[in-house]
């Protein structure tokens, strides 16, 4: 995006007209939110200068709506995708009657604040390898007396978790490496890369949660985590290979792919 330089105004009228000519596709809808969350109207302002330059909404607004949940998103962390809320959908499918939660490579701890709501109560779990996206996720999961932990993936998780596990989800990174450049710029330039590298053919993250989850999942426990649809098929084999009973979930009205998995 290109910026328009320092608004002389901040009506709802200048502040759509300076999104507009930045490249906000959604200009009103975006004007409206930053002025119901700016406290004055020269911080509007500074928001509107802040998404010309490219930062993504959430981070400007401070939050995102999730599968009617109000996150926190701190700048620096992953914003969750709105195709992500299939998955949450998908996983109540499947476990509707869960009592402990698992959100594995959290991010801002969107997944598991979705399923704690949806499920009071349950234990509810969050674990992300970047310490921002851990403090986040504590934030959002405080409401539900969630807890929120750092490590590198079931590094991360008490032991007492062993076996326990009802709803494993997982959003793990799945951008393969070399195609990292071709992200549009608010993710490439302002999320962590470790939220969108999967490695050389984008699953190579998947493949660990996958291996290592019948260690965490209850007897009848589900792992679930999202894909692109190129990458599909490899992401059923290797919860397959991991010993889980996998098949796909599609949505095509939100272009996701979701991979479920469950322990016999």
């Amino acid at each position: 995006m290109s910026s328009p330089g320092s608004l002389s105004s901040s009506s709802p009228a200048a502040l759509v007209s300076a999104l507009r000519a930045a490249g906000c596709v959604f200009a009103e809808d975006e004007a409206k939110l930053i002025l119901a969350t700016a406290s004055t109207p020269g911080e509007a302002a500074s928001m509107v200068e802040r998404r010309a330059a490219g930062h993504p909404l959430e981070h400007i607004l401070g939050w995102a709506e999730f599968h009617g949940v109000r996150v926190t998103v701190e700048p620096g962390v992953f914003v969750p995708r709105r195709r992500t809320e299939f998955l949450v959908d998908q996983a109540l499918a499947q476990a509707p009657r869960a009592r402990v939660v698992v959100d594995l490579c959290c991010g801002s701890g969107a997944l598991g604040a979705a399923l704690a709501a949806a499920l009071d109560p349950a234990e509810v779990h969050a674990a992300d390898i970047d310490p921002a996206a851990v403090r986040c996720a504590l934030r959002n999961l405080a409401p539900f007396d969630g807890r929120a932990h750092q490590g590198d993936l079931y590094d991360a998780l008490p032991a007492a978790l062993r076996g326990r596990v009802g709803i494993l989800a997982a959003n793990v990174p799945y951008v393969p490496t070399d195609e990292l450049p071709l992200l549009p710029a608010e993710a490439r330039d302002h999320e962590p890369r470790v939220a969108l590298d999967g490695g050389t053919d984008g699953l190579g993250v998947l493949r660990r949660v996958a291996a290592g989850a019948p260690e965490w999942l209850a007897p009848g426990g589900c792992l679930l985590t999202e894909t692109s649809e190129r990458q599909a098929p490899a992401a059923v084999r290797a919860f397959a290979d991991a010993g889980l009973t996998a098949r796909l979930a599609v949505s095509e009205e939100l272009s996701a792919h979701v991979v479920i998995g469950v322990r016999p």
